[in-house]
């Protein structure tokens, strides 16, 4: 029987993560223990999200120990990757995807009275909200699920905006005050997903992390992915994608948004091959915008 090293941060929805790969392993007969690691981004909690997103600060560390022979798999929330995988590492599966959308807990969006205050700290719920309410007061909220849960109703704050799958993963369902529908409030790159690394020359690791891979969910994040790749890590405006199998196509939705929800651009897009599908909407998302002028769009 194999045995292998998990690689992910120290929060609990983490280990929680990893402790679900544990358990797909142990099925395929693979035996594993995690080792926990503190992530750039778990370390500042001052910085604003929009000042660092697309820096890889949640997942550098632990990419760094899979290449360092510290570990042999790191186990990650696919949302939290960059686009492009770092040299001597491969993205080697995407395992079954947990539902995508984004939620609020506290109350439901037509229950927030005018002015009310909701936290988060992604640009992009801050956009689409503002589109909705521009009335809402839209507050920083950084820190690890346990910490984000309690700042409802404390602070002033009526409301707060995470993940679905973060409160399935945590067994904190029955939180959520409304599920927010992922035609306007667009999934970010990955969300729901878990990505797994391992070191390119590690066929024992690969073939593990191999086994646990499911196809859909692998070519909708590779759909997403190859739109996030194609703006490029010099985009600093919301921006984000879903994509979903439709027959034997991918389908894929996307959003551009003023910080400020003032200006929001949405289309989709539909093909047969994941790469191309992505990196299309990207254009056209961008073609609509001006042929890439993106000054006015991220202050």
């Amino acid at each position: 029987m194999s045995h292998l090293r998990l690689a992910t941060r120290r929060s609990p929805l983490a280990v929680a993560q990893a402790e679900r790969v544990a358990l797909l392993l142990q099925r395929h007969n693979v035996t594993s223990e995690i080792v926990l690691l503190d992530s750039q981004g778990d370390r500042d909690l001052t910085t604003p999200l929009r000042e660092i997103a697309g820096a890889g600060v949640f997942a550098v560390e632990i990419q760094r120990a899979v290449l360092e022979g510290r570990a042999d798999l790191a186990v990650h929330s696919a949302k939290d990757l960059p686009s492009d995988t770092p040299e001597g590492l491969t993205l080697a599966s995407v395992p079954e995807r947990e539902d995508p959308r984004d939620v609020l807990v506290g109350t439901s969006l037509a229950g927030l009275g005018p002015g009310a205050t909701v936290a988060t700290g992604s640009p992009r719920r801050r956009a689409v909200l503002l589109e909705r309410r521009p009335d809402l007061n839209i507050v920083e909220l950084r820190g690890n699920m346990e910490r984000r849960l309690a700042s409802v109703h404390e602070r002033g704050i009526d409301a707060i905006v995470t993940a679905a799958a973060a409160l399935v993963r945590l067994g904190q369902e029955d939180q959520i005050a409304e599920f927010l529908d992922p035609q306007w409030c667009i999934p970010q790159v990955g969300q729901g997903a878990l990505a797994i690394e391992a070191r390119s020359d590690d066929t024992l690791a690969l073939a593990a992390a191999g086994a646990l891979n499911d196809q859909e969910a692998w070519h909708c994040v590779m759909t997403e992915r190859a739109f996030l790749r194609e703006l490029g890590a010099g985009c600093s405006i919301p921006a984000a994608a879903h994509a979903r199998r439709v027959g034997v196509d991918y389908e894929i939705s996307g959003i551009m948004a003023a910080v400020d929800g003032s200006r929001v651009l949405r289309a989709t897009h539909q093909g047969h091959l994941p790469d191309e599908v992505g990196r299309r909407l990207a254009i056209i998302l961008r073609d609509e915008l001006g042929g890439g002028e993106l000054e006015g769009w991220s202050s």
